[in-house]
């Protein structure tokens, strides 16, 4: 095989990756910029651009060691980053990143296609084989050092001319379409490594108490004890509030809550587009604004400052992932199998409803005491839809049988999606019917609330976790909704909370509305941020 030079190398590599990697990057490029005139000039200036910084990139890093396992390892990830990016319209962000390194197996599996292994394959594994074979002509040190600081000087300075002299383009690239760049194959997913790595690794966590003057006042008549609170928290998965009927959705998609006495919130909005970003700062102290990654697992949440009461009895039952750090210093039970979870398919599909076996048990064990139980859903995880239901659950046909959204019609995407809605409504409405008998010794209550949404092919967008400032609403517009039973119906004037319902909230609210539910005293409680505080009734 004939030898190259590093450079040589790397400079075929670089335009290897600009041409075959960034089918995502260059179509939204053509989309925001028509192919005519002078963007015919500004688009192929972007391309050459690209190849210099990739160049730039892989000579900063490059020696006889190290230039082969840098480019082999790069085109294996790029690899499949191209394929979600061109798939499922994804970007490839720290919180992307983090969403999977917290995804199991089982979750996993469902991105497993024939099409992710083509492109695996032939943008993967074969040209990783070729370099791999390549004969490199090293020069001496000296003039490998020579021929190295000369290349990332010529790669610097074609990269400024090309800014300088499109410097009105590249001023509008650079600020007015600021998402382009999250579609830059493999110098995005190499930054969000970066900063993913920073955040995980900042050194030994010290978690800072929060509520530690959490406490609840239990009063009680001469001829009476103080009913304690019975409350269900369901965490939903991916359901996105124009898929509920009781939202106007054409659908019957909530047949059976519809017959419940429930307050729906049709206005209510996630933290963020991942399982990995919401559901820690949906429980956390800060809001939308204030939290971050490193914020939210050095701080106690929610859960913690019931517990501080020493009245509340706090249980996270998961059929998802994993609690994303929320249930570390509480009672924890995984139902993602069969070793757990009692209603699972022959394929290791773990049903929701399987959350609520055993329960009684648990009710009888903590008798007379608060409780709060955690209901983590597998809901409708996606891609594979059609997986999240049984059969008689398959209400709206046809659906799509494949996680390769993109091959099936909207309207089968649609259904698969919409079973899965179906499912939900029914598990909502067994925890209903789970709570019933208790309201007669507990104030009783459920309070469902989704993660994030979804996107269902809408311009040609799946799945989740797109940056929140660019995700569609899809992705943000979340399902939530209150059901409450027993005493604690003449605690709370539903009537008054139906009137401002519709008002626009947000999961920031959830902290300091569980707070209000179990009437916990404590300086972080705010009452303009507990959603029911102004239909609470005065004692």
């Amino acid at each position: 095989m004939k030898k190259f030079s590093q450079l040589k190398l790397i400079f075929i590599s670089a335009i290897f990756f600009t041409l075959f990697f960034n089918f995502s990057f260059l179509k939204n490029i053509l989309n925001t910029y028509s192919f005519e005139g002078l963007n015919i000039v500004y688009i192929c200036s972007v391309a050459i651009l690209l190849i210099s910084a990739l160049i730039l990139l892989f000579t900063l890093f490059s020696s006889r060691y190290t230039t082969k396992p840098i480019l082999i390892i790069t085109l294996i990830i790029s690899s499949f980053t191209a394929y979600f990016m061109d798939t499922y319209h994804v970007v490839i962000d720290d919180g992307m990143i983090r969403n999977s390194m917290q995804t199991n197996l089982s979750e996993s599996s469902d991105l497993f296609s024939l099409k992710l292994v083509i492109y695996v394959c032939l943008l993967g594994l074969l040209p990783s084989y070729i370099v791999y074979k390549m004969k490199i002509d090293y020069k001496p040190l000296k003039k490998e050092l020579f021929s190295k600081l000369k290349t990332i000087f010529l790669s610097l300075i074609v990269i400024l001319i090309i800014i300088f002299s499109f410097s009105k383009f590249y001023t509008s690239f650079f600020r007015e379409h600021k998402p382009l760049r999250y579609h830059v194959n493999p110098i995005y997913w190499i930054y969000s490594i970066g900063k993913y790595m920073i955040a995980s690794n900042s050194g030994p966590i010290i978690v800072k108490t929060v509520g530690e003057d959490a406490k609840i006042q239990k009063e009680a008549s001469d001829n009476e004890v103080e009913k304690t609170e019975l409350i269900i928290m369901v965490v939903g998965e991916a359901a996105r509030a124009n898929r509920f009927s009781l939202n106007g959705y054409e659908k019957e998609t909530n047949p059976l809550l519809k017959k419940e006495e429930i307050i729906n919130f049709p206005n209510m909005y996630s933290c963020g587009t991942s399982t990995a970003e919401s559901v820690p700062c949906m429980f956390s102290i800060f809001d939308k604004a204030d939290y971050d990654y490193k914020k939210g697992i050095s701080t106690e949440n929610v859960l913690d400052v019931l517990t501080h009461t020493k009245y509340v009895n706090v249980l996270w039952r998961d059929n998802n992932s994993d609690s994303k750090g929320n249930a570390l210093r509480v009672d924890f039970e995984d139902f993602r199998t069969s070793k757990s979870n009692t209603i699972c398919e022959e394929d290791g599909e773990c049903r929701d409803e399987g959350m609520l076996v055993g329960l009684d048990e648990y009710i009888k064990k903590h008798k007379g005491e608060d409780i709060l139980i955690v209901l983590h859903q597998m809901g409708n995880h996606g891609p594979a839809y059609y997986k999240r239901y049984p059969k008689e659950f398959e209400k709206f046909t046809p659906i799509c049988k494949t996680n390769q959204l993109e091959q099936c019609t909207q309207e089968e995407v649609s259904n698969a999606y919409d079973n899965a809605i179906l499912y939900t409504d029914y598990f909502l409405s067994k925890v209903i019917n789970f709570l019933k008998p208790y309201s007669n010794d507990y104030e009783t209550a459920m309070l469902y609330m989704s993660d994030h949404g979804e996107s269902l092919g809408e311009n040609g967008i799946y799945l989740h976790g797109l940056p929140y400032f660019m995700a569609p609403d899809e992705q943000k517009h979340i399902g939530a909704l209150l059901w409450v039973g027993g005493e604690m119906k003449e605690d709370i004037d539903l009537a008054k909370l139906s009137t401002y319902k519709d008002k626009e909230f947000s999961q920031d609210n959830l902290f300091h509305t569980l707070l209000g539910l179990f009437e916990v005293e404590t300086k972080v409680y705010k009452k303009e941020m507990d959603i029911l505080f102004d239909a609470r009734k005065p004692e």
